[in-house]
């Protein structure tokens, strides 16, 4: 099944530009008409698909540019810069996201007669893979079953599981059996991330964090790195201030207020970081995203 088929399931439900979360929970659908800003967002444990058009993502110092063809997979909860670097009327770019249960792909790799990970395989959090076809049919046909509402609470959780099984066994595997792998320092590290994802508002020292996943503080500094390409307080501070960006602009908090609801104790700092990562104060970014939304659409894809 061509990646052409995908991408013409995509244009029929999502035939404006925006983003639709569909009736399928996990998964959503992107279309965007016109080349877009790079945006701060944060990706989950998922898989994004490019059916047409194309797409850069900026982890830290890592670029990668991606299109119709390949598959990008993030393990863990990254703060990332994406933008849509290909896109026109005649051929928007089209795109989608499924995020992975996590549970579901940890019994998957238990069941499955899957070969031990090289003891050389170097961990990674987000992959760029070719789309292989059993995947992409797998894919296109999750995104038909869209058109059969009545089937979707029975049929798609068989689709999803079957995708996951393909992850396991393709190119993107071992990084996603690194996760899981109990023990692992991939698994300690995305057990931080996730406990800092939850707890971002609290003050807490590093070296507490690190023996929560039971590692010394200069093993988990230099894994979380690692993984990441950036440190667990940087880690922090962007959750931080993607959470102050989303309180801004949804719920129309003024800096000050916002600055103490994500954890900040001055509001100056919060302020100069803001700034540091957002390109411009809160006031003036806020401004300038809102232009952004009510004039062509939400700009961030994945």
């Amino acid at each position: 099944m061509p990646i052409e088929t995908l991408a013409h399931e995509i244009g029929k439900i999502a035939q404006n530009d925006g983003n639709y979360q569909t009736s399928i929970p996990q998964l959503s659908l992107y279309r965007r008409s016109v080349k877009t800003e790079p945006m701060h967002c944060i990706y989950g444990l998922g898989l994004g698909i490019t059916a047409q058009g194309a797409k850069q993502v900026t982890l830290g110092e890592q670029v990668i540019a991606y299109g119709p063809g390949q598959s990008l997979l993030t393990t863990v909860d990254l703060p990332v810069v994406a933008h849509v670097t290909r896109a026109n009327l005649a051929e928007p770019f089209l795109g989608m996201m499924l995020t992975l249960d996590a549970s579901v792909l940890m019994q998957l790799a238990t069941e499955m007669d899957l070969p031990p990970l090289p003891r050389e395989q170097a961990p990674r959090v987000i992959s760029l893979s070719p789309l292989e076809a059993p995947l992409l049919d797998a894919l296109t046909r999750l995104v038909q079953l869209l058109n059969e509402p009545r089937h979707i609470t029975t049929i798609a959780p068989l689709i999803q599981r079957e995708i996951m099984v393909r992850l396991l066994s393709g190119p993107h595997g071992p990084y996603l059996r690194q996760l899981v792998a109990a023990g692992s320092p991939s698994h300690q590290i995305a057990q931080a991330m996730a406990w800092l994802k939850q707890n971002f508002s609290r003050d807490v020292l590093m070296d507490q964090l690190a023996a929560r996943v039971h590692m010394s503080p200069s093993t988990f500094r230099q894994h979380f790195r690692t993984l990441t390409g950036m440190s667990p307080v940087q880690y922090q501070r962007q959750l931080r201030l993607q959470e102050a960006r989303q309180l801004m602009l949804n719920q129309a908090l003024d800096a000050s207020s916002t600055a103490a609801r994500v954890g900040y104790e001055s509001a100056s700092q919060f302020s100069r970081d803001y700034s540091r990562l957002f390109g411009a104060p809160p006031q003036r970014d806020i401004k300038r995203m809102q232009h952004l939304s009510d004039g062509r659409g939400m700009q961030s894809a994945s």
